[in-house]
């Protein structure tokens, strides 16, 4: 194995192929959106609000299609709605007072004030102040000095590594995204392993392996996610009824420590690395860092940040928000000469996920604006009436996990859709309110891994190259479904006893 260190090639996941064999790729998005428009529209709906569904199936399908980059179809489709007034209603533009066109604006724009797209980018800022000091190399190597005679073992390190971060870190974005993915974005190197055609020797690998992580530890602890402490602040207002962080935590307990112990294997067998061994990687780890020589200055500067940020991300929620942490993060590192403005300018990737991101969310929004959201759910408690507590808890638990397809955010989908959910709960008789409550709120972070947009994190790792696109859908939707059932069949029955 060569001594010299890899070059990484420019990340560029939005390149799509070109050519008529391409065109499905545009008329499959047209056409399921046309569809759906042309169809009647459904009693209790407005005009508006099936248009704008239309519209954003139109959109959903491109984004898994990509006839051109996603952030383009993102941002064509928050454009469109906007200027055909679909996010407002006919009550809206009756009022005098109401001026469309300023509205139409602010609302496209909306998205980019939002503080989870600002703490995306700045994970970026600081994944390639690792990169440009050499710390994330050292790191890297450090690690794969000690774990790296086996790609499984690498695995594990990093699933842990979320583990311990996570009982302290109201923040998946902060924890993967801004700690756990910078530093294992230079491992992969390592290997050869760079975003196209080596991306499976086993940065495909580790970069899932991190994600669907992130996304259990989510659900393990109330103060792993911030919407985990606002569904338990929605449901005592709504219920009177609390849950305290250790019956969160031990109800959650046999499924969260299987899925964490199981993971980095299972994604292993059915997303396999070509590398699974190397006995020379660990001998050919310490020599690269003793050719490193001792920490530098700008090594040593970007750790102090990097830890200064962890730090006030963990036990600093209470005085000093996450995204203000990341955004003062990234000042200081320019103030210090980690990195300069050319470079962040320069950042391609980071600008991407922030303009997509950013246009997702408004494009969610615009769903509980136009209430098609609180309609799907009123349909849902209707459908739902008549059958056993149980089925119906169970019917509405997968409701609220699988319509979080429809939403860029764990938050807009807590403040829309929960409150629809639980008053249909609530109004059948013998349904198991607190069991229900807890199985709502652990959703919200194992329903992060369906979508490239799911959660905080998700954009990062599908952004980073190393991981294609239809796998991303592909293994979501399988892990989802395993996050879902197994959460049912084994916490349901869990909960039963423990909430007697």
């Amino acid at each position: 194995m060569s001594d010299s260190k890899p070059t990484t090639p420019p990340i560029d996941p939005q390149s799509i192929p070109r050519g008529a064999s391409q065109l499905w790729r545009i008329w499959l998005p047209l056409a399921g959106g046309l569809i759906v428009a042309l169809m009647p529209v459904p009693a209790g709906l407005s005009p508006e609000a099936w248009y704008y569904f239309a519209l954003f199936v139109t959109v959903l399908l491109g984004l898994i299609t990509e006839p051109i980059p996603a952030t383009a179809v993102a941002f064509i489709g928050i454009t469109t709605a906007a200027a055909l007034g679909l996010p407002f209603t006919a009550a809206q533009r009756a009022n005098p007072a109401f001026q469309q066109p300023a509205e139409a604006v602010k609302w496209v724009l909306a998205g980019f004030s939002n503080g989870t797209v600002w703490l995306i980018f700045a994970a970026f800022v600081f994944a390639m102040g690792y990169e440009k000091t050499g710390l994330g190399r050292r790191l890297a190597l450090l690690l794969v000095r000690a774990l790296g005679g086996r790609t499984l073992g690498l695995g594990y390190a990093v699933a842990f590594s979320d583990l311990v971060l996570s009982p302290f870190t109201p923040s998946n974005t902060a924890r993967s995204a801004g700690s756990v993915y910078p530093v294992i974005r230079n491992i992969p190197e390592l290997y050869g392993s760079h975003p196209g055609p080596t991306a499976r020797k086993i940065g495909a690998y580790l970069m899932y392996v991190a994600f669907a992580t992130t996304c259990v530890t989510s659900s393990m602890f109330i103060t792993a996610l911030a919407p985990n402490l606002l569904i338990l602040e929605m449901v005592k207002k709504a219920t009177g009824i609390e849950v305290s962080w250790v019956h969160w935590a031990v109800g959650f307990l046999p499924v969260g420590a299987l899925l964490v112990l199981t993971l980095p294997w299972l994604i292993y067998k059915v997303y396999p690395p070509e590398i699974q061994t190397s006995n020379e990687v660990p001998q050919w780890a310490q020599r690269q860092l003793t050719a490193m020589g001792r920490v530098t200055r700008r090594e040593l500067t970007m750790a102090a940040l990097a830890s200064v940020a962890l730090s006030l991300w963990i036990f600093g929620g209470s005085f000093i928000d996450a995204t203000l942490v990341a955004i003062t993060g990234v000042s200081l590192m320019l103030v210090c000469g980690v990195v300069t403005w050319d470079d962040i300018t320069g950042n391609k990737p980071a600008w991407n996920v922030l303009a997509w991101f950013a246009t997702l969310v408004v494009l969610a929004d615009g769903l509980n604006r136009v209430g098609f959201v609180a309609w799907i759910g009123q349909g849902t408690a209707a459908l739902l009436s008549g059958y056993p507590p149980l089925v119906v808890m169970t019917l509405l638990v997968a409701f609220f996990f699988l319509i979080h397809y429809m939403f860029a955010g764990l938050t807009a989908h807590t403040t829309a859709v929960l409150p629809v959910v639980l008053a249909a709960g609530l109004s059948v008789e013998g349904l198991p309110v607190k069991t229900f409550i807890m199985l709502l709120g652990y959703c919200l972070g194992i329903m992060g891994i369906l979508t490239p947009y799911a959660t905080g994190p998700a954009p990062l790792y599908y952004g980073c190259g190393f991981i294609e696109r239809k796998d991303f859908w592909r293994l979501g939707f399988g892990f989802g479904m395993l996050f879902l059932v197994s959460m049912l069949l084994i916490v349901l029955p869990w909960l039963q006893v423990l909430n007697r």
